[in-house]
């Protein structure tokens, strides 16, 4: 019969399946796919001083918001937590990039932390587990939180950095693109999360503002084009909703001020009356005070530097939606942009930080999203990350956990007449098919 006869016969029969079944025939009759990609550190005006004509294409042929607001603590894996389960932190319980406990005083690094399903898996559910538990496949390629089981289940496919990976191998992420495009045409996944951990990796090295965040802007610009350009080489640019963002933003480190924030030059204060401290992570910090002497540290604290913000947890700001959780201790802390936290000695030295206030500027994010579901060449407001959940959701057409987002806030980036799963799952061959055959005639 040949490809083309055995191919027309498939969608005739479809076709005249539904005909007899008294079906109308929409322009859709599967449920779509997503790819989330987070480009970590991704400032939100970092495309204004290098060009970019991928991304730029991309806001052209869909979506792209001003910019995007990042929950606070604006840390990595908090963050990127957020975008997946429509919480604020204080919410979803990932209160930090790491792992510590207070009664055994462990505190785990960044990686480390990644493993540790007890820090992840403390009451909320991710979209992974969501979509899986209604009959859909997923994948997480490095995202944070995704290596980890929730209530006893894993994501169906992952892979997980390991301590050593180099972040800014080129080479590599166009393999790691390659083997998600392979996760949706051969594995049949409905949703992929995708990580790269640059341009942080080198804001944080050598400074927002410098040549080399500016080269890897450029390079993050390549691999969205090579993305895009195997979404269509793969046939999935009609079947596939593509968004891409990061976890906040960075910001220039005041590295040479006269007036550093150092605890271990605070007139009156002394580390004697703490039990456990987390310092020396940028510009956050947390105390647990002996017992008896919170208030003595607390009075020694509250203006011992014009550049620090120090709180009792009940006192602070609830628009940070932050410190309502059990694992907040019971004095928090942040600085001001530009300045960080240093502890018993100074053992921080990044030119470029973040984990500030994330109403700066600098700490904004972007949002871009093409696909058959978006609308083209539309700019949108700023908002807030926690809306991203339910975008999500809507377009895997799942019902999302209970959050924090509001569907209303993104629900004007869809096309009007967008459908989702009407008639059933259908294959992604039976879905190339059908391109093919649009191609055809």
């Amino acid at each position: 019969m040949g490809c083309h006869g055995a191919l027309l016969s498939s969608v005739a029969l479809l076709t005249f399946f539904l005909l007899v079944a008294g079906v109308p025939l929409p322009n859709q009759l599967y449920h779509k796919k997503l790819l989330l990609v987070s480009f970590d550190g991704f400032r939100w005006n970092y495309d204004q001083d290098v060009d970019t004509p991928n991304l730029d294409s991309m806001a052209q042929d869909g979506v792209k918001a001003h910019y995007m607001t990042p929950a606070f603590v604006t840390m990595t894996s908090p963050c990127h937590f957020t975008l997946v389960t429509g919480k604020y932190i204080e919410n979803h319980g990932v209160v930090h990039n790491m792992y510590y406990n207070t009664t055994t005083k462990v505190k785990l690094p960044f990686h480390a932390t990644l493993g540790i399903e007890r820090w992840w898996d403390n009451g909320s559910l991710p979209i992974w587990i969501t979509a899986q538990r209604q009959g859909l496949k997923t994948g997480s390629f490095f995202y944070p939180g995704g290596n980890v089981s929730y209530q006893g289940e894993f994501v169906n496919v992952s892979r997980k950095e390991s301590v050593w990976h180099k972040y800014n191998d080129e080479i590599e992420w166009r393999q790691n693109i390659d083997t998600v495009m392979t996760w949706f045409t051969e594995d049949d996944l409905d949703l992929v999360t995708l990580y790269f951990g640059e341009p942080d990796s080198t804001g944080h090295r050598y400074g927002p503002e410098s040549q080399e965040r500016k080269d890897m802007v450029s390079q993050v610009d390549r691999t969205v084009g090579y993305l895009r350009e195997n979404i269509e080489k793969n046939n999935l640019t009609d079947y596939l909703n593509l968004i891409i963002t990061s976890d906040h933003g960075m910001t220039t480190v005041l590295k040479n001020a006269s007036d550093l924030v150092e605890f271990h030059k605070f007139p009156n204060f002394t580390f004697k009356d703490i039990e456990f401290e987390l310092l020396d992570y940028g510009p956050n910090g947390m105390l647990l005070p002996k017992e008896g002497k919170l208030e003595t540290v607390y009075e020694v604290l509250k203006n011992a530097h014009p550049k620090l913000h120090v709180y009792k947890k009940e006192s602070f700001p609830a628009n940070f939606h932050y410190a309502n959780n059990d694992r907040i201790v019971p004095l928090l802390m942040y600085s001001d942009p530009g300045y960080v936290i240093h502890g018993r000695i100074n053992v921080q030295f990044n030119n470029g930080e973040h984990g500030f206030d994330n109403a700066d500027m600098d700490m904004k994010t972007i949002f871009r999203a093409v696909g058959p579901d978006f609308k083209r060449g539309l700019e949108v407001e700023p908002f807030e990350s926690v809306h991203v959940y339910e975008l999500l959701c809507k377009l895997l057409d799942i019902i999302p956990e209970a959050n924090d987002g509001n569907l209303d806030v993104t629900l004007p980036m869809l096309r009007s007449g967008s459908s989702h799963l009407s008639y059933g799952k259908l294959s992604l061959g039976l879905m190339m098919a059908m391109t093919s055959l649009r191609r055809i005639f």
